[in-house]
């Protein structure tokens, strides 16, 4: 969009994400020997029953520790070492709302987009939203109405990290998330696939209505802040959506507009 944006940016059961190439067609960089910090209780339960992830290393307060098996009996997939709630903040950084868990971890491979779409519900396609909060917030709405997965583009979209994942409270570990080169190239193998794919735009012609989809799967896409769709984005969408939203605002943040599409797509 080249003007107002009705997605500013500011459920199925558990079923791990798996392993193969991610659908656009190059594999994720080799992840660093440390690996990636998740952090927060949802997100650490959430990976550490996940299958395909490795695992390398699990520190928790006392009080953490509790709550996490409180939640997750023990015994866990890895050990947990004890650490002091300032020690945590020196390693993950100050500010970080870590509740006391953090697991080191490498970033879960993605499987084929062919393999995705065998998961039932709608797509949601995400046109350089960068912001790991907004991401996160997506993923989990997509798990709390049953979308198939998530894609987003290889570059100008967030990695797999902390926020993105605290965000997310644990649907990272249930949603795939795919990363595609070419995000016009990804819609049009979802139109290949039988998908009807609608781009969320404030300036739409028609209304989203799940009613009016008639069977048909859809593929919803999501533009980034001020910029909204790009033009060749727009263009390969079968149509343009809009929201309805008769208080009068132009815009919602671009997560609060995913679960709001989401909700009116399979109601």
């Amino acid at each position: 969009m080249e003007h107002r944006d009705p997605h500013r940016q500011g459920g199925k059961p558990h079923r791990p994400q798996g392993h193969g190439p991610r659908p656009d067609h190059r594999d994720r960089r080799a992840a660093p020997a440390s690996g990636l910090w998740l952090y927060g209780i949802h997100p650490v339960e959430a990976a550490l029953v996940n299958p395909a992830r490795r695992l390398r290393r699990l520190v928790l307060t006392e009080e953490a520790e509790a709550a996490l098996a409180a939640r997750l009996p023990k015994p866990w997939a890895i050990p947990a070492e004890r650490i002091d709630r300032d020690r945590l903040d020196q390693m993950l950084g100050r500010g970080i709302v870590h509740q006391g868990a953090a697991l080191q971890t490498d970033p879960l491979a993605s499987p084929t987009l062919a393999d995705a779409l065998k998961r039932p519900g709608p797509v949601l396609v995400l046109d350089q939203i960068t912001d790991p909060r907004n991401v996160g917030a997506i993923l989990r709405s997509a798990q709390a109405f049953g979308a198939a997965l998530v894609i987003a583009q290889e570059r100008n979209a967030p990695e797999e990290g902390g926020a993105l994942a605290k965000a997310a409270s644990g649907a990272l570990e249930r949603i795939p998330l795919l990363r595609t080169v070419n995000i016009a190239r990804a819609l049009i193998a979802l139109k290949a696939a039988d998908l009807w794919v609608m781009g969320l735009d404030a300036g739409g012609a028609t209304r989203l209505s799940g009613s009016s989809l008639a069977g048909r799967r859809a593929a919803l896409v999501l533009g980034a802040e001020g910029e909204g769709l790009r033009r060749l984005t727009r263009e390969t969408c079968d149509e343009l959506v809009s929201l309805a939203m008769p208080g009068g605002m132009e815009s919602l943040n671009v997560s609060a507009a995913a679960a709001v599409a989401l909700y009116e797509i399979i109601r």
